[in-house]
């Protein structure tokens, strides 16, 4: 019995002394440091690099919306003529460019592209034909601007003149019109942004961007011609990547 109750007695003693060798311990400190600071480490990081990525999408979709809207005011059938003449094959052409520019972010499977040619006939702003290219659709996606119809622009009947645009395109305080006797390309790229790591950290949403040139050459706007081996239209009717 002596020597039980004596080792009763050294047990909060031992428990003490085995208290003040934790409490001096620093052995795994750095890990229990790392092991609540990783999270936080690990969420600004991650966080960081869905900002480069999402400032990355915006800078490629813009440029493409630039080069596409600069193209499509320059491309057209050399001629002699006085004047220029726009051809299908040469907007399909046009379009392409943009599909390889943006291949390597699915542009095409995730966005949609709007080209129009918003026109000025003796004063009247009117969108005489638009061509498009892209998966998505619906609101956000197909034109925010304004639309016509299919056959518009493909010759010189007065059903396929164009939609009328009394105060042009484009967003208000912000719109465009062409100058009289002639005409802009019009560019709308509509992209779904698909977060790197999940909604999570930053909500899916879409990339909107437009630009606009005035047509460089002296085109003939009657229509866009067609000439024999026709080339397949890229009318908005039509959704494909």
């Amino acid at each position: 019995m002596t020597v039980t109750t004596n080792r009763l007695a050294s047990a909060p003693s031992r428990l003490r002394a085995g208290l003040r060798r934790l409490r001096r311990d620093q052995s795994g400190l750095a890990l229990l440091e790392f092991a609540f600071g990783m999270p936080l480490v690990l969420g600004i990081g991650l966080y960081g690099v869905e900002t480069a990525n999402l400032a990355l999408l915006n800078m490629k979709v813009s440029q493409i919306t630039l080069n596409l809207a600069d193209n499509a005011s320059r491309v057209g059938a050399s001629s002699s003529l006085a004047t220029q003449q726009l051809r299908e094959v040469d907007m399909n052409d046009v379009l392409q460019a943009a599909r390889y520019q943006g291949a390597s972010i699915k542009l095409t499977t995730n966005g949609r592209i709007i080209v129009s040619s918003l026109e000025n006939q003796s004063g009247t702003q009117y969108i005489h034909w638009q061509r498009c290219i892209g998966l998505k659709s619906g609101t956000g996606y197909d034109s925010s601007y304004g639309t016509t119809t299919t056959t518009a622009g493909t010759n010189t009947t007065s059903g396929n003149a164009g939609t009328l645009a009394p105060n042009g395109m484009g967003d208000t305080g912000a719109m465009v019109t062409a100058p009289s006797g002639s005409g802009v390309m019009f560019v709308e790229i509509n992209y779904a942004y698909r977060p790197l790591t999940g909604t999570w950290l930053m909500p899916a949403g879409r990339i909107h961007y437009v630009a606009s040139f005035i047509v460089r050459d002296v085109r003939d706007f009657t229509q866009i011609y067609n000439p024999s081996p026709t080339a397949t239209r890229s009318t908005c009717n039509l959704y494909t990547s």
